[in-house]
């Protein structure tokens, strides 16, 4: 990650209590405030403005969830057995979800480039969740991605200028 990433993540940091509270708040309001604000339009603007290769944080920091589909899909491109895929690659907790068993992640170059970027899960195909319908209906999870992608956080900020608390 390199050095401006990392200050926006710093901030993110200092700012972890606030930014939860506020997406609580966000919740609760009326749903018509949620729809003045062009959530599409913030995501696409920043993530324009962001290079998520020269960052790969969250490949670095977080495992994501991994569905039967993206063993199917990843094992196959691999050519192994969807069993000795997740012997390899699978970690499932008391739950039952599974995640990768590693961080970094296993298909992470050194680069910052993803291995199996056109068929990689479908949580890193979503991440940070900023562009999707039900944004404000997950405070706890927003505030979370905020903390590892300095585009959550920028989004954030446009979004605090854009809501009244």
């Amino acid at each position: 990650m390199n050095t401006h990433h990392k200050s926006i993540l710093d901030s993110a940091k200092s700012e972890r209590k606030d930014i939860g509270n506020r997406f609580y708040k966000w919740r609760s309001l009326n749903p018509s405030v949620h729809n003045e604000v062009s959530l599409q339009e913030i995501h696409q603007e920043v993530f324009d403005d962001t290079d998520c290769i020269s960052c790969h944080n969250c490949c670095s920091s977080s495992p994501p969830l991994i569905t039967t589909s993206d063993i199917k899909r990843l094992s196959i491109h691999l050519g192994i057995s969807k069993k000795v895929f997740r012997q390899k690659y699978i970690l499932e907790d008391f739950n039952g979800e599974l995640s990768f068993n590693k961080v970094p992640c296993h298909f992470l170059n050194p680069d910052g480039a993803c291995q199996v970027y056109d068929i990689r899960p479908e949580a890193c195909r979503r991440f940070p969740h900023t562009d999707e319908a039900d944004y404000f209906k997950r405070p706890k999870l927003n505030a979370a991605n905020t903390q590892v992608c300095p585009a959550a956080y920028k989004i954030y900020k446009r979004l605090e200028d854009s809501i009244p608390v």
